[in-house]
């Protein structure tokens, strides 16, 4: 089948997103010409690209899962590979898997208002050649991390080590961690992910973290989600289990923010429950901080707390003096011994997966454009993109955007335009797109697009809100232009 080389759409990125996206565009456009890139060589995005033991989701499953297609597995914190299975299934099902194009990367975007097109560069990573193809409407669905690496600091010494040292986003398949001392360095979602898993078979796991992260224990398995399942229709359980995690995800945020003081004598309170007696938490669980300052890690059932009480992993809350031969110097002169140390430090935050722009010639800088109902551009016409909530699941952002752009191309369709653009409007105050404190987005500041200060430009990170605002608001709404 020759690939068409002008698309009424083009959707960047076959991870959770491109899917969601793929599908609302086919379900609403049946005869529309759409395909999917992907720069690697299989759908699923993160979850087929993280390796690392014990990979799982970091919400829960029933809000991870897609509204159109709800999770129906047991498990309310996911695999992994029952993610990459669900994803893999519901591409097939909606045949999204037909219009994927692997081993493509979108370099660069240039939008001609005289042609009312994109022109996309797009290089094979398989070959290294390069092709253009253009496209009517840009849908951007790769994220916000960079695939090809993770970040890992420059530390004193790290060339004398002569241990084996990993990074999650590139786990080698054949590492044999059995009866090793290993360290892990971090405090996030990864780390308190894979050292669980990896205690079952090391020797022993120190987890060496600079700054203590919030923690909170869930139920893998929801006894209240299963009754719904057992005793409702299928599709009634859905709605009704969607809607209670969305409420208790997002009130517990909530609660965070106005009660910071009451939230952390919950947290300490829940973690000690499963935690030795003689274990310091104000040391090694309690943030310089307040709850959801920086995102809040799930774990489910306990499993870190867990490992932590069987003595097989300890927590060395310090900064790191330098690397030695055989292990690590922390600041307060102890040295951790080590035969494998797993750099878990975060991800290296682009926008766009690293593909550039221009309009008509000019090349723009993402970190100085407005985001239009958190999904649109100022200045950038025909371009959507897809940013997932921090303080909630990605999908539930993801769907609402799918969404509007559907409602957006069919108001397109009926009146007979060609071109949707967010201008620059003057006088918004700039805040981050994403409201978090944390390491990797301060990184990225000055790279990623900015939120305004009022209505469309601002972002309330609150999936009610952003209900009501986006499936509600006006398509024409006095601030997006159009040409016929």
């Amino acid at each position: 089948m020759t690939e068409a080389k002008h698309l009424e759409v083009l959707i960047v990125g076959a991870g959770l997103s491109g899917i969601d996206a793929a599908v609302h565009i086919s379900r609403a456009f049946p005869a529309r010409n759409y395909a999917v890139l992907e720069q690697r060589g299989e759908l699923g995005g993160t979850w087929s690209l993280f390796k690392y033991p014990g990979i799982r989701s970091d919400s829960d499953m029933y809000t991870l899962g897609f509204g159109f297609r709800p999770w129906d597995g047991k498990n309310a914190i996911a695999d992994g590979a029952d993610i990459l299975r669900y994803l893999q299934d519901t591409a097939v099902e909606y045949g999204v898997d037909k219009r994927i194009r692997y081993h493509r990367k979108a370099t660069h975007f240039a939008w001609s208002s005289a042609d009312q097109f994109w022109t996309v560069t797009v290089e094979n990573t398989e070959s290294g050649t390069t092709e253009t193809m253009t496209a009517d409407f840009v849908f951007s669905t790769s994220g916000y991390y960079n695939y090809e690496a993770g970040y890992t600091p420059d530390w004193p010494g790290l060339e004398d080590y002569r241990g084996q040292v990993v990074h999650p986003q590139h786990w080698p398949e054949d590492l044999d961690y059995t009866g090793k001392r290993v360290v892990v360095i971090g405090s996030g979602a990864t780390a308190v992910t894979l050292i669980p898993s990896m205690a079952r078979d090391a020797g022993h796991i120190t987890m060496l973290q600079r700054t203590p992260t919030y923690i909170v224990s869930q139920p893998r398995i929801d006894p209240i989600a299963e009754t719904l399942k057992r005793t409702m229709p299928k599709k009634q359980a859905a709605k009704l289990i969607h809607a209670r995690y969305a409420a208790v995800t997002i009130g517990f945020y909530e609660f965070c923010r106005r009660n910071p003081k009451v939230a952390k004598v919950l947290l300490k309170r829940w973690a000690k429950l499963h935690l030795p007696d003689d274990f310091d938490y104000d040391t090694h669980l309690t943030p310089p901080y307040d709850p959801w300052d920086q995102r809040l890690c799930v774990i489910p059932g306990a499993d870190l707390f867990r490992a932590i009480h069987s003595h097989k992993v300890d927590v060395v809350t310090d900064h790191i003096e330098r690397f030695t031969e055989s292990g690590i110097v922390v600041k307060s002169g102890k040295e951790l011994e080590a035969d494998i140390v797993v750099t878990a430090t975060g991800l290296d935050v682009i926008a766009m997966g690293g593909a550039t722009i221009e309009v008509d010639g000019e090349q723009i800088d993402l970190g100085k454009t407005f985001t239009y109902k958190a999904m649109m551009l100022s200045g950038i016409p025909n371009f959507a993109f897809i940013v997932g909530y921090s303080n909630a699941s990605w999908t539930l952002k993801a769907d609402l955007v799918c969404e509007y752009v559907v409602r957006l191309l069919e108001y397109m369709d009926q009146h007979n335009l060609k071109v949707a653009v967010p201008p620059h409007e003057e006088g918004l105050v700039p805040a981050p797109i994403l409201d978090l404190d944390s390491g990797y987005l301060k990184r990225a500041a000055g790279r990623l697009p900015i939120a305004g200060d009022r209505d469309p430009w601002r972002l309330k990170h609150n999936w009610y809100f952003d209900k009501k605002f986006l499936r509600k608001s006006k398509v024409d709404d006095g601030v997006m232009e159009f040409t016929a």
